[in-house]
This record gives C-alpha cells, structure tokens and sequence, in this order.
C-alpha cells in the first residue's frame, strides 16, 4: 500500500478549541476550518493531519456519532522530554504521568489534552540490557 498522508479525525464537541489546544501547546497549525470541521499539521511533518470533526455531524459514521473519546493516548517523540515537560507544565497543563525513564528506553511524561484526549511526550533514551535481555530483545 503506497500512503502519502497518515491522519487522523478526533469526534468532539468543540473541533476548534481541541485545534487551537494543539496550535498553542504542540506547535500545530491550523489548515481548513469550516466549524463543524479543523484541520490541523504540524509544520515539520507535512504528511501527518489531526482533524477534529464535531461528534454528531453526519459525515461521521452512525456508529460513533455522539460517543465521547475514550482511551486514546498521543505520542510525540521529542529530542529533550525534560524542557518540553517544563515548559507544558509552567504552561498549566495537567501532568497525568510524571516523567519516567522506562527500561525499553524511554524517557515519558504525559498530559491531559482537550475533548477526552491524552498526550504522551516522550524521548529515545539507552534501554536497560538487562531488562531488553529478560524480555527476550537481546540474545543472552
């Protein structure tokens, strides 16, 4: 399969509030917006757009209509996960996960976004050999 954009379309109540959340914190900018739709990228990766489409519009399968998010975690890799956990938190962002280095190698925090979303923000760090070991991931 040959893709030229990976997106992704987050139901919600306020498309242009969960869009401006991600414009003032995560750098985003917006593209079409047309209210009950929003469009946003982020300028360093073209080919990637979060979109926000108002939960009950008609567009949206009748399925999902009117359901709120649930259980839907973001991830932005980041070179320094310490300024970046700084400068959300001095920000007045809800810090749901404080910053944990994991033994797979990575450094994580994450944050309350808008309309139900979490945020993860996390940085590649030198995983445990013992850990990467006993899971299986090196050779003994």
């Amino acid at each position: 399969m040959h893709v030229d954009l990976i997106g992704m379309a987050v139901l919600c109540d306020e498309p242009r509030q969960a869009a401006d959340w991600f414009v003032e914190h995560l750098g985003f900018e917006l593209g079409v917006d047309i209210g009950w739709y929003v469009n946003t990228r982020h300028p360093r990766h073209e080919n990637v757009s979060l979109d926000f489409v108002s939960r009950d519009h008609g567009s949206s399968p009748e399925g999902l209509r009117g359901r709120t998010v649930a259980g839907t975690l973001l991830a932005f890799l980041v070179p320094d996960v310490e300024a970046e956990e700084k400068r959300l938190r001095d920000a007045g962002l809800e810090i749901v996960l404080p910053l944990v280095r994991e033994p797979w190698g990575q450094y994580r925090f994450q944050i309350a976004g808008p309309q139900g979303l979490f945020v993860e923000i996390l940085q590649r760090v030198r995983p445990d050999p013992r850990w990467m070991e006993d899971n299986g991931l090196l050779p003994a």
